[in-house]
């Protein structure tokens, strides 16, 4: 009886090994094709490009510019039969320059995005038509403001005095390495709360470097909706559903910043209802819509809006400045030359008696810095803080590259994949080269918002380019002139999968003093 039973155990596990192996040899074949770097990727029956997709999700950026390159820099990814996921990648600038500019109005961002980028709520990033233009007027107008740009300077000194020297003093006194990315993301959100709300949300920040809850709760949110753009609403709506994976992390996420601006609004509410002359009005975004400010024209200011408008602030400020800046001293750490050109470049503009830490924010020293300005110019061609956007057609069109869009199809726009592309930077373009940026008479040269992506092209180019050029290079220089940061050897630096080109195991460094 027992010969038998284990005769029939075995039998079964042969029929269900039978059974797994073609799974098996079929999953590598799966990897093996989808790890090609010279081919596009493998397009299986029913389940399309998804493998590509899986196996190479850590990397996704990187192995779609590999595709992109091989391709003429536009491919359709192939999803699941019958889930209409087909995507179109592009990083080509003519037909960027076709859906952000001279057709603008046909590619909207669409009803999708708005699904994906919930949390955002209805900020200007995350609208579209009459709304979005009644967003963008009263930000270009809040950021073109005599007195935003009074105010500005003060945060700027502000936060030099209070937050970030302190912290570099005390990490190079300790002699202890830390995490940039993090010092920078806590640093740069005080700046974006001072410049939403008027509020100093981290005033305990730098003496321990916790790690902020709101910045937190950012990121878990960046990811979930990067993998939502990947995955069919079905399947990320499913594990919204059952409050797992991604999906559950956003959900939490979404109650902490609901309650960080919820304080902060509710901390704000009595001080403008006690006042009466706008010019008593600290110039701060949150304040503008409690007093309802002309500068809002015809938007009508409710709770939610008011919610949206801080979040969407308060995130392009924090999460794009200390992306940028993370990746600016990563490469500076690789490129010792580089950074001493910028320091003698810098040291010409400080006062020589050595007691100046920084320059004042908009001092006309900083607009004389032009290879600083090019390096992070490089720095944003190779890693900008947002490595892709997506738009939604509005009716069939055709692309310059002779590729056929259907009305409702998803186009991603590849802007990490743009700034490596041989056919748009040259052989060279995977080098780090500030020089690419200069003029043979010494000026900054200039490259088409299409070709150079970072800050986005035509009607919806980033209404606050100017103003984060000035806070990188007001920061940089600081800290460049006074420190010297150098990165852990054998810290591993790849970016994380995200909406945000953020590095997934921070940048880990030492700081070091120049002065005494």
């Amino acid at each position: 009886m027992r010969k038998q039973t284990y005769t029939v155990t075995m039998a079964t596990f042969a029929y269900i090994g039978f059974l797994i192996l073609p799974v098996i040899i079929l999953f590598f074949i799966i990897l093996r094709y989808s790890g090609k770097t010279n081919d596009l990727p493998w397009n299986w029956p029913i389940i399309g490009m998804l493998p590509m997709i899986l196996t190479h999700f850590h990397r996704l950026a990187d192995r779609c510019t590999e595709f992109l390159e091989s391709s003429g820099g536009t491919f359709i990814v192939k999803g699941l039969w019958f889930t209409n996921t087909d995507l179109i990648f592009t990083s080509d600038p003519v037909n960027v320059h076709h859906i952000f500019s001279s057709n603008f109005s046909m590619y909207p961002k669409g009803i999708g995005w708005k699904k994906r980028f919930d949390v955002f709520g209805n900020t200007l990033f995350n609208s579209d038509f009459e709304e979005w233009k009644n967003h963008k007027v009263f930000f270009r107008g809040y950021l073109s403001h005599r007195r935003f740009h009074e105010l500005l300077p003060k945060i700027f000194e502000d936060s030099m005095k209070k937050k970030l020297i302190p912290s570099l003093e005390h990490v190079s006194k300790q002699d202890i390495p830390v995490d940039f990315a993090s010092l920078l993301k806590g640093y740069i959100f005080y700046i974006s709360c001072r410049l939403a709300t008027g509020c100093d949300a981290c005033s305990s920040f730098p003496v321990s470097f916790h790690e902020n809850l709101f910045s937190n709760a950012i990121m878990h949110a960046c990811e979930a909706i990067f993998s939502r753009h990947i995955f069919p609403e079905s399947i990320w709506k499913l594990q919204k559903w059952l409050g797992i994976g991604k999906e559950g992390k956003l959900r939490d996420a979404w109650i902490t910043i609901d309650n960080v601006l919820a304080e902060q609004i509710s901390l704000k509410r009595k001080e403008v209802s006690d006042r009466m002359a706008e010019e008593d009005i600290d110039f701060n975004a949150l304040e503008l819509h409690l007093s309802r400010h002309k500068l809002l024209g015809p938007i009508s200011v409710s709770n939610g809006l008011i919610r949206d408008n801080m979040l969407g602030l308060m995130f392009a400020t924090q999460d794009t400045t200390s992306t940028a800046l993370s990746w600016f001293f990563w490469l500076l750490s690789r490129h010792p030359a580089v950074e001493k050109r910028i320091r003698e470049e810098i040291q010409e503009y400080f006062p020589e008696n050595g007691e100046t830490k920084w320059l004042a924010y908009g001092a006309k020293e900083l607009d004389k810095m032009v290879y600083l300005h090019a390096a992070l110019c490089e720095t944003l061609r190779l890693f900008p803080p947002v490595p892709f956007q997506t738009r939604t057609p509005l009716q069939n069109d055709t692309l310059p590259s002779g590729h056929r869009i259907n009305r409702g199809q998803n186009i991603l726009i590849c802007t990490y994949a743009m700034g490596r592309m041989t056919s748009v930077w040259g052989e060279d373009c995977r080098e780090f080269k500030p020089e690419r940026w200069i003029t043979h008479d010494g000026g900054i040269k200039h490259e088409p918002a299409h070709k150079f992506f970072a800050f986005n092209a035509g009607p919806r180019i980033c209404p606050g380019k100017d103003v984060g050029f000035t806070l990188l290079k007001g920061i940089a220089s600081a800290i460049i002139h006074n420190y010297h940061v150098k990165v852990v050897e054998n810290h591993p630096v790849i970016h994380q999968s995200s909406i945000v080109l953020h590095m997934k195991h921070g940048l880990m460094v030492a700081v070091k003093k120049r002065w005494p």
